[in-house]
């Protein structure tokens, strides 16, 4: 059986999200930057907000590790906003073909519960899903397989019947995608939207050229 319903990620694949658009703002040095993004604002550390711990916490923390870096380190959620580049065009016309050829589409992302509002508030294609699973809301993080569970309950509460097989979930980070193949689901590491509508109609999407 082919598969019936696409969930997306959403950073990297329908919203340019990068911290350097902030950070090029506060620190010229290119490998400074780096240093600071990897060593004391990391992806680990964001992670930890993503998975439901407190902006307000995170950030005490961490400041409590770099005293040196306080102004820096705050800067990061005060001015997250700079962050979002907008919407990426070419990951909203995948939704826009899958939504015209009547594709149930839902949405899992790590997030913050705490920015996410303001996502939802500015970005119109998120309101195009049936259900989004927003990782700081249930305070559990991708690739954790209870994240892909709670996913697939919640579509299943859409979609009486539906089957792990007849899902596919796109995203930009590999083991992501991988974690989605290891819960039965079709797994696409999006690097490009002309390769992932490639691989959406190699799957049976009646959608492009």
């Amino acid at each position: 059986m082919k598969p019936k319903v696409v969930v997306f990620d959403f950073g990297g694949v329908l919203i340019d999200w990068n911290p350097d658009y902030l950070y090029r703002k506060l620190i010229a040095d290119p490998g400074e930057r780096r240093r600071f993004l990897s060593e004391v604002c990391s992806m680990d550390w964001v992670v930890r907000q993503d998975g439901g711990q407190s902006i307000a916490h995170g950030t005490q923390e961490l400041i409590a590790r770099f005293p040196h870096e306080a102004e820096r380190i705050r800067a990061f959620y005060e001015r997250w906003e700079e962050m979002i580049g907008g919407v990426i065009d070419d990951g909203a016309v995948l939704v826009d073909q899958l939504d015209a050829a009547g594709v149930p589409l839902f949405g899992l992302t790590n997030w913050s519960s705490e920015t996410f509002p303001y996502a939802w508030e500015h970005f119109d294609v998120l309101r195009r899903f049936r259900d989004i699973v927003v990782s700081g809301r249930v305070k559990l993080v991708k690739p954790d397989p209870r994240i892909y569970a709670e996913t697939f309950a919640r579509i299943e509460r859409h979609l009486p019947g539906i089957a792990p097989h007849e899902i596919v979930f796109i995203d930009d980070n590999p083991k992501n995608a991988a974690a989605a193949a290891a819960a039965g689901w079709h797994g696409v590491h999006h690097t490009s939207a002309a390769d992932t509508e490639a691989q959406l109609r190699a799957l049976g999407f009646a959608i492009g050229r």
